[in-house]
């Protein structure tokens, strides 16, 4: 077998002034393979792989056992880079006589055609290759052998644009299909079948045909799209080459079936100005095949958005005291617990009707769903309404406070349009206590409220939730569901932290529904935070099996059998803010109660953001917050009379019996006329007498 170990390169310079070379071997079909070091996850660490670069694509492969791995055929022509992958491959065919040698099998491929790679700034070493739906971290023995991996992909890319890819796709156009029977018809005639049979014979078989022309004029017409979606974004790659485009942003082609991220990194640069994705880290096997891609998530660089929303909340201006719950609850043995104010130590700075909002941090789960049920896939509609309902259950993670309790008519408003969603809720009543809430996005609505019935358990505090969820999207279609069960653990002595459980069932009006079982975590259970179930349609089939966990990501596999190496990523929950808080907001949660430049005279006065205990918690004024929280509990303990004295809500109505709220309309309206006349300063001063007439 000709294989040839490559030479120290002394940079990536020489690149250019070998190209001519390079292009000749490779285009000759002259390979290169070795070994690289791959970033899986932070519980694995770095691994060992196969590369192998052929014909424009980077395959890598697992390295167990060399004896049992067929890495190479003895008629390949391939270059080597490393003394590692010499050796390792000398060992291989030393034991060759041992046994007969399997096959390897490829768990990853990356066609370069569309990818981009830079090395890193900061390790000589370490270099990173990127693809549309993720990025690999690669690391070499040696910065020589870096420096050859990087000539070797930058030779590749250059003859690439000699390959059309025009050429990788023949076939047949269905016009170009043709059917005879007149073998047929002869052939019948001549076994004495009349010729009324004969006809019948013939209309058989011209129906037959025709609907497999028709499937093969879908596929055609699949294919064809898929064809331009590659040619869209080869001249993109191309075209950025072309003009010299380095460290700079550009936006890769939209499709109706392939619509992909924008990238921000030197495409083909082998240099950079910071490393960035320094610290992302990469799951690894088994490969899922990434369906997020089809329809992007609405770029944040929307022109309608002259901000930028902000990563941190404010850095506290005193030092907080810690507080003992059990203190709190000795302390008020045999008192009303009702009229006792617990300090703002246990809350964290949002409130209630903030938090449903937090509901919507992955709504383009819900635009995707819009787009795929246009196309005509109502499954994969159904599968992302599934994983937008699991969703929002990810940001509860590690979040030990409580939000602040409205008071009755407070309300909330988020306008986003880099998400192309607005939101609006309302507290509609405190006893019981009622959050009604109602959202519009691309091709969407979605409106429900809650209410939370508790009970406590001694070390654990379990929450029912009541109410009915519900989207419906501009065809008609639409779904609903309840949320599950929410188990506080560890009141008073241990560690803090909150279980999801029970079943949750999506019932769609059309083709198809859905059943989610999250898991009860047990005391000894070391895969918590579970989520299985399954799509079926009308008829009571199973079209789809989903599972994953709600504080990290769910997947789907199509059809009645359950194989986990297929399955495709319906969501991935977002990685922590950098700047975690005991609170533990995400990076969402941190940016509801801001008061963006502008917004301030633009709120109704019962707005949240203008709460005065929250507002003085986000900037850790412990006491001001305090005082301020006991103020306005004295406020909320008027709510049940001003409610039984004939109190409405102003932006929601009851349906009927049913006791579920509903949207009213007028409120964006009203906000841009700042008509707020009707709208109580509900946060402002109050005396006792007014608590009393109320």
């Amino acid at each position: 077998m000709p294989l040839t170990r490559s030479k120290s390169l002394p940079s990536t310079d020489a690149i250019t002034e070998n190209g001519g070379s390079d292009r000749q071997n490779l285009s000759s079909g002259r390979s290169v393979a070795g070994i690289l070091h791959k970033w899986t996850n932070y519980g694995k660490g770095w691994r060992s792989r196969w590369f192998l670069l052929r014909d424009g694509t980077l395959s890598y492969s697992k390295i167990r056992r060399p004896e049992n791995v067929n890495l190479l055929s003895p008629s390949d022509d391939v270059r080597l880079i490393g003394d590692n992958s010499t050796d390792r491959l000398s060992r291989m065919y030393s034991c060759s006589g041992r046994g007969r040698r399997k096959h390897h099998k490829t768990i990853g491929i990356v066609h370069l055609k569309v990818s981009s790679y830079r090395e890193s700034k900061s390790d000589n070493k370490k270099f990173y290759i990127f693809t549309a739906n993720k990025t690999l971290h690669l690391r070499t023995d040696s910065r020589s052998d870096r420096a050859a991996w990087l000539q070797a992909l930058a030779s590749t890319r250059r003859i690439l644009p000699l390959q059309s890819i025009s050429g990788d796709f023949s076939f047949v156009s269905p016009k170009d299909l043709s059917i005879s029977t007149e073998r047929l018809k002869k052939r019948l005639r001549e076994n004495g079948i009349n010729e009324n049979l004969v006809k019948e014979c013939e209309e058989i078989v011209d129906s037959e045909f025709s609907e497999v022309q028709e499937q093969i004029k879908l596929l055609h017409e699949e294919r064809t799209k898929l064809l331009d979606a590659l040619k869209q974004l080869e001249m993109a790659n191309l075209e950025a080459e072309a003009s010299g485009i380095h460290e700079s942003v550009y936006q890769l082609p939209n499709h109706n079936y392939s619509s992909l991220r924008s990238g921000k990194y030197s495409e083909c640069s082998t240099s950079a100005s910071s490393d960035v994705f320094e610290d992302i880290s990469e799951e690894d096997e088994p490969s899922f095949h990434d369906t997020i891609e089809c329809f992007s998530e609405p770029d944040a660089g929307s022109e309608n958005m002259h901000f930028k929303r902000r990563t941190r909340l404010p850095d506290p201006a005193e030092k907080e005291k810690g507080v003992s719950l059990w203190s709190m609850i000795k302390d008020n043995v045999g008192k009303d617990l009702s009229r006792v104010c617990l300090p703002v130590y246990f809350n964290e700075p949002i409130s209630s009707l903030q938090k449903c909002f937090e509901d919507l941090e992955y709504s383009y789960l819900l635009d995707q769903a819009y787009e795929y049920g246009k196309s005509g896939n109502s499954l994969l509609r159904a599968l992302y309404v599934a994983a937008f309902a699991v969703s929002g259950y990810a940001s509860t993670e590690g979040r030990h406070c409580k939000p602040f309790n409205p008071l009755l008519g407070e309300t909330y408003e988020a306008d986003f349009p880099e998400k192309g969603i607005r939101f609006f809720s309302e507290k509609v009543s405190h006893h019981p206590t009622v959050i009604a809430c109602h959202c519009e996005g691309k091709g969407w609505k979605f409106w429900g409220d809650t209410n939370l019935r508790s009970k406590f358990w001694g070390r654990s505090i379990q929450l029912e939730p009541v109410g009915v969820l519900t989207l419906e999207f501009d065809d008609g279609e639409t779904f609903q569901w309840s949320k599950v069960t929410t188990t506080i653990y560890n009141i008073l002595l241990g560690k803090l932290y909150c279980d999801h459980h029970g079943t949750m069932q999506i019932r769609g009006n059309r083709q198809y529904s859905s059943t989610l079982k999250f898991k009860e975590q047990s005391i000894l259970d070391r895969n918590p935070h579970q989520v299985n179930g399954f799509v079926e349609d009308v008829t009571g089939k199973k079209a789809a099996t989903v599972f994953g966990k709600w504080n990290d990501s769910l997947h789907y596999v199509s059809g009645d059998a359950f194989n986990k190496a297929s399955a495709s990523l319906l969501w991935k929950s977002t990685k922590p803010p950098p700047n975690v808080t005991r609170y533990n907001l995400t990076s969402f949660a941190i940016t509801l109660n801001e008061l963006t430049p502008g917004l301030e005279e633009k709120l109704p006065p019962t707005d949240s953001r203008l709460r005065p205990d929250q507002r003085h918690l986000e900037k850790g004024e412990y006491e001001k917050a305090n005082e301020e929280k006991q103020r306005l509990e004295r406020r909320q303990r008027m709510s049940r009379k001003i409610q039984e004295s004939g109190w409405r809500p102003r932006w929601f109505e009851p349906q009927g019996e049913s006791e579920s709220y509903k949207y009213t309309g007028g409120y964006w309206e009203a906000r841009n006329e700042r008509r707020w006349d009707d709208c109580p300063n509900i946060f402002g001063e109050f005396t006792e007498e007014i608590a009393d007439c109320a």
